[in-house]
This record gives structure tokens, sequence and C-alpha cells, in this order.
């Protein structure tokens, strides 16, 4: 432990003989202001480590530790300020020999003796309180020698003697403005200026060269410190975002969950007997409810529409694939439940709904980088889908951003495999009679000879770049007769890039040329992916390494506009902190001069 403050409680009784030994660590032991009683254990100095030990106002009483001189980080005996607080209680015995403190402050106990003379040797002392105790003999001239003191309380003693006279230099500041040459008479130790009718003080060249070092050390060095520590913040900052781009693919498996069964009344429960109010919303397979399981875990239940035939080979199908995948950018399920008359997968829920929610519903926005981001989670997962990391290679067939969800750290999430095909092991494209794809984003070789490959997600893959960097539906009205996104991007590209883009990812100039080129090598990249041909498309292993290099290279072109500006703005600070403590130094020299 620390820390360990009660102040201002109504305790009672001894402090603990062993407190020095039960708490070696305790740098501020606060106490002040209770009814303790006893003497202050003999231990507590064996806590080398405090830098605060407020005991004021309670009832101690016995004899102050000489010891207190062991506490090395003791720094004030005071009433506000770090140190030791004794002040209201009822002590004897001498001042303790503590030689690092700035403020010294045990009135109002029971204190004796002579003030002793090495109480000068206390240089960094700025308060110094010894009133209402018992000490008695003459003020010491060494007090003359606390060139720091400002307090100095001595009031309610029994001391006796003569004022030490004053020596040093008279201020001309404050009040000592209205002072006049009775107020210093017989001081001959005393300097400053001709009116007072004083000797002029003499250039002190040492006391000069201490003070100035001070003033930098206390005014000037920290501005420049500051700064610095600014500086590797942000270099620390930059080479930990750099870092976290290059996590290695093999944190995108997760381990296999087990699989597990629900009943129907579960199921009915979680939905509020699917209440409408709980729809997610639909599919061509069926519909999508948010439920609460028995737990308190929120859920999506994925009811199967039973009347249509595709619905029972779907449902086996996702059934067979999702015991199998496991990837951080699939949707994971949770348990199912199956008989001849309903059907359903419990499936885990994403809280900050769709991609198609975030590109086209009022008050929401993604900037290049979350976007950039959603589509390597996307690149990723497909790529896991089509190279059989699981026992089957899968082709989803349904890309588009309403199956794209995201969970509540933004990561996306591929959903809706109810659309997807199965391959055996050597084959390459499965014959389809029936297009289930989603017009706009559906392969030409899907959509006019039904024919599926893995390159048909790819061909999806690209249109969704394009949709998702421009906000532009493939389906939007502007794209009539031979005009599509696609042919609209490539027309557009390289001059007219700012013609397509989505306006508010470049609203902001920061880093705006980092942006453009990063849009531009997207939409490059996205056109390779929607080529005529199947044979001419990329693969997705090579799609999702070729994205993740664009947006490394965006962070470092970012990273170092950003430096660049940073560099300009620290340098201009630099200069003015130069002149600034050039400065104070020079006014501080003729000050003394």
């Amino acid at each position: 432990m620390r820390i360990l403050t009660l102040e201002g409680n109504q305790l009672s009784g001894r402090l603990p003989s062993t407190i020095g030994h039960s708490l070696p660590n305790i740098e501020y032991l606060l106490l002040t202001a209770n009814n303790l009683t006893g003497t202050i254990p003999n231990s507590i100095t064996n806590a080398t480590k405090l830098i605060v030990l407020d005991l004021g106002f309670n009832s101690f009483s016995g004899h102050i530790l000489n010891t207190f001189g062991n506490l090395r980080h003791l720094s004030v005996l005071s009433l506000l300020m770090f140190g030791i607080r004794l002040t209201g209680n009822k002590l004897y015995g001498r001042i303790p020999p503590c030689l690092v403190l700035t403020v010294l402050d045990v009135s109002r106990n029971q204190l004796s003796g002579d003030i002793p003379s090495t109480i000068g040797g206390r240089v960094d002392l700025e308060t110094l309180s010894l009133a209402s105790n018992q000490f008695q003999g003459p003020i010491p001239e060494s007090v003359g020698s606390l060139i720091s003191l400002e307090s100095l309380d001595l009031s309610g003693n029994n001391l006796s003697g003569k004022i030490p006279k004053l020596e040093g230099e008279i201020p001309v500041k404050g009040s000592f403005k209205n002072f006049s040459t009775e107020s210093f008479f017989g001081n001959y130790a005393l300097c400053g200026p001709p009116k007072l009718r004083v000797p002029p003080c003499k250039p002190d060249n040492s006391k000069r060269t201490k003070k100035v070092p001070l003033i930098v050390l206390k005014y000037i060095l920290p501005p420049i410190v500051s700064t610095v520590l600014v500086v590797i913040t942000i270099i620390m900052y930059i080479r930990c975002r750099n870092r976290n781009t290059k996590k290695s693919d093999h944190e995108d498996f997760l381990p296999l969950a087990i699989w597990r069964r629900t009943s129907y009344l579960d199921i009915q429960r979680a939905t509020d007997e699917f209440n409408e109010c709980n729809l997610l919303g639909t599919s061509s397979f069926g519909s999508v409810y948010k439920g609460t399981i028995s737990d308190g875990t929120d859920v999506a239940i994925k009811v199967f529409n039973l009347q249509l035939e595709r619905a029972f080979r779907s449902f086996d199908s996702e059934c067979e694939v999702l015991r199998n995948v496991r990837h951080r950018n699939l949707i994971k399920i949770l348990s199912s439940y199956s008989n001849p008359d309903f059907k359903a997968l419990v499936l885990e829920f994403m809280p900050n709904g769709s991609l198609e929610k975030w590109l086209y519903s009022h008050n929401y926005f993604l900037d290049i980088l979350e976007r950039l981001n959603i589509m390597i989670d996307v690149g990723s997962a497909l790529e896991y889908l089509h190279n059989g990391h699981s026992s089957v290679h899968i082709i989803h067939c349904d890309l588009k951003p309403t199956n794209i969800l995201l969970d509540e750290n933004m990561v996306a999430h591929v959903s809706d495999f109810g659309i997807y095909k199965l391959l055996g092991e050597g084959e390459d494209s499965v014959r389809q009679t029936m297009t289930m794809a989603t017009i706009g984003y559906m392969a030409p070789e899907y959509g006019l000879e039904g024919i599926v490959s893995a390159k048909c997600d790819v061909y999806s893959y690209g249109v969704l770049l394009m949709e998702t960097f421009t906000r532009k539906r493939p389906t939007d009205e502007m794209f009539i007769g031979e005009m599509s996104l696609r042919r609209w991007v490539k027309e557009s590209l390289p001059h007219g890039l700012t013609e397509v883009v989505d306006a508010n990812l470049v609203r902001e100039e920061q880093a705006f040329s980092a942006k453009m080129d990063c849009i531009l090598s997207i939409m490059d990249f996205a056109l390779d992916c929607c080529m005529e041909s199947p044979d001419m498309r990329i693969n997705m292993t090579d799609a999702a390494a070729k994205l993740k290099k664009i947006k490394v290279k965006f962070l470092d072109d970012a990273a170092a506009t950003n430096w660049r500006n940073f560099h300009c703005v620290s340098l201009l600070t630099l200069c003015v902190l130069f002149l600034v403590c050039a400065c104070g130094i020079r006014a501080i020299v003729f000050s003394r001069t």
C-alpha cells in the first residue's frame, strides 16, 4: 500500500506499534483531525519511503521522535504540503533532525529547549512555524542563513535575548516600497537603494550563478521538457499504430466452439414470442430476430422459412459448415434447433448493425481507416472460406453491405451463409440452374450462365469495395443502360477521382494527399477484382494481402505528412521557447547588475 488517508473522522485509540513494519512501502499516511492518542510508534520511521505523514489535530503525547531524520524522502514537516504534520498535539522534546524540509510546522505542542543553531542548515526551508511551544533561549543567528525562508512564526514561546541583526539586500517590491530609513536603522549588514541610507549591494557573481540556474530549472526547463515528451509520445503512438497493422494472420483463427442444442421454448422466450419489435431483418430464406437467452446474452436468431424447399437444403448445409468454420470475421453459431416444422440458428449478436446502416443512415459515418479495416476483415473471411481452412471449400455468393455486420469494436463479420455453395475437392466451379445472388453484386458468369466459382466472390468483393468508398449502390438509379458502378468508376480514374469518392472522406484537409492516393489504389484494385473474365481476376488470398499493403502505405504516408507538419510546428515552438529563455536569462542578468 502506498497511500492511506483517514482524515476528518472520529478514530480513537493508539497507532499500532508495528505500523512502520506493516506498511514498509507507504508514502502518504494522512490521519489528521481524529481522536488518536498515545505516543507515535518508533517503527514509523522504518517506513523510509514516507513522503507525507499527517498526524495533526489529534491527542498524541510523549517524546517527539529523533529518528524522524531517517525519513530521507521527507521534504516537509507541514500543515498543507508534503511531510509530517504534528500540529495540535501534546508532544514534547526537541525539533527532529530532518535536513531536507521545505516546511517545518510543529506548532501547538509542548516542545522545549533551545532552537538549535543547526536549523540554519536547512537552506531549502520556506516556512518555519514553532509557535505555541516551550522553546527558550535566544533566536539563533543561523536563522539568517535561511535564504529561502518566506514565513517565520516563533510566537507563544519563552524566547529571550536580542533579535539577530538583519543582513543582505533589502527587497524593493511589495510592502518594502513604503518602508523608510528608520525601518532598518542599526542593521549595518544590510544593503540596498541609496534612499534607505544603506550601502549599495555589491555584485555577487556566485549568488547570481546559483539563482539563474534555479530560475531556468523552475520556469524555463519545464516547457522544453514538455515539448520533448510530446514529440516522443507522438513517435511512440505512430510506431505502435503501424505495428498493430502487421499482426500475424493466425490471430484471425479461433478454436472450435462446442456445438449446443436449444429448445423451441428457449427460442420463443428469447424473442418474446417472435415479437416484431425484435425483428432485425428478412432474407430469401427467412427472418432474423434479436433475442436474449437465459444467461442475459444478446443473440441473433435466424428462423428459416420452411415453405421454401431451398430453406431445408440451406439449413442443413449451414449447420454442416458452421460446425467446422471458426474465424474472427465470420458470424459464429452458438446453437441450433431443428424439427420438421421449425428450424433456427442462434448466432452471435452484432450491436453495431450492418455496413449498409453505416454507409447510408443519417448521422452515421466511417472514416477512411475504418472502411479499410472493414474491407480487410471481409477479405480475410472470404480468403478463409475459399482456401479450405475448414473441411470444405465455401463460396458465399451473396456478398453485400447487409451481410457485413459490425461488433462493438467495429470488427466486421460476414454473415448469411444461406446462399453459399459447397465445393468438393478438386472442383473449380458448380453449375447452378437458379440464380440466388443479389443484382448489382453478381458476377457476369453467375448471372448469365449460373456458373459459380470462388471468382464470383472476388467480383462481388470488388463491387463492395467501390460501393464502400463511393457511397453509391450498384443499383443506384444513375446506373441505367450500359452505365454501371464499375464503368462509372473506371471512366472517372484517375483525374476524376474526386467526382466519385465519398465527399465525406476527404472533407478535412489533414493528410489529403495521402487519402487521395490511398483511395485511387483501392479503386484500381477494385477494378482488378471486377474483371469481366473470371480468369483475369485475382484470388482472395492475393486480394486480402493487397488491401493490407494499401493500408500500411496509407498509414506511412499519413504519418509522414503529420510528422512533417508536426516537425515544422515543433521547430517553431522550440525557436519561440529559445527566444523566451534567452530573453528571460538576459533580463535576469541585467536585473542583478
